[in-house]
């Protein structure tokens, strides 16, 4: 099952928030909403450039921020960014951090995914099929487009980390200090609400898919207060610009 690609070519597709615009570089040239056979995706892509380089970004939980995590229609999302002629995606995560080198404003490339959600349409092979087709997800992540994005963080001097398990919960609450405790033992290194099923859909389209993770708090239990979201919000005050300045220069890694 694939969609349809009858737009000009565009390189990148970046899926966040609305702040993800704002790059060094980047010049909007318009943006569309466009139809899918899974309803409307989140919110119009907007189309830029960079340089010589053809983006595309799409809001997550759309523009304003009103979609919850548990809600955002992730099939419409990755069917309209393929539709557009996306072939990479970078979908980037507000994480919590459970390892003890993750801390707030920190990034991480994450290489591994364990999924807790459930009840969220997580697959385009439904309904009425001629076949069953199971994709093989054994790296969730794509091993190129995640070693690009740690090679810009390294030439900018960021401290970014170059591993790391994200464990999708369901939200839209965050979770017990039991169930990071639980995450933990797991093997889980970071969590967030938005990963998946985002990177399993675009294995399933084919697209080449990495995560990009700010952590924007420490994970419940980490510390002896209580996750507030003025917290939250400093730590992605301070940790955007780092990751801005990571997109703002990974199509010029990928694509020379």
């Amino acid at each position: 099952m694939t969609a349809q690609t009858d737009k000009a070519p565009q390189r990148l597709g970046i899926i966040g928030g609305t702040g993800l615009t704002e790059l060094e570089g980047l010049q909007i040239v318009g943006e569309e909403m466009p139809d899918t056979p899974w309803g409307a995706p989140s919110a119009p892509l907007v189309f830029g450039e960079l340089g010589e380089h053809r983006v595309v970004f799409l809001a997550r939980h759309g523009h304003p921020h009103r979609i919850p995590p548990h809600q955002v229609n992730y099939r419409a999302n990755l069917w309209a960014l393929k539709q557009a002629g996306v072939r990479q995606i970078v979908g980037v995560n507000a994480v919590g951090g459970i390892h003890p080198a993750m801390g707030p404003a920190h990034v991480v490339v994450p290489h591994q995914v364990i999924d807790y959600t459930w009840g969220r349409a997580h697959t385009y092979f439904e309904g009425d099929l001629d076949h069953v087709t199971h994709i093989d997800f054994t790296y969730p992540y794509h091993e190129g487009l995640r070693q690009a994005m740690l090679t810009v963080a390294d030439q900018l001097g960021l401290n970014c980390s170059n591993f790391g398990v994200y464990g999708a919960t369901q939200g839209p609450r965050l979770e017990t200090a039991a169930e990071i405790v639980r995450m933990e033992r797991d093997g889980c290194d970071i969590v967030g609400m938005t990963g998946m099923p985002e990177a399993a859909l675009a294995a399933e389209l084919e697209l080449e898919y990495a995560c990009l993770g700010l952590v924007v708090n420490w994970a419940a239990g980490k510390t002896d207060h209580i996750i507030t979201m003025e917290e939250i919000q400093q730590a992605i005050d301070a940790g955007m610009s780092s990751v801005r300045s990571i997109l703002a220069r990974l199509p010029g890694q990928l694509y020379g």
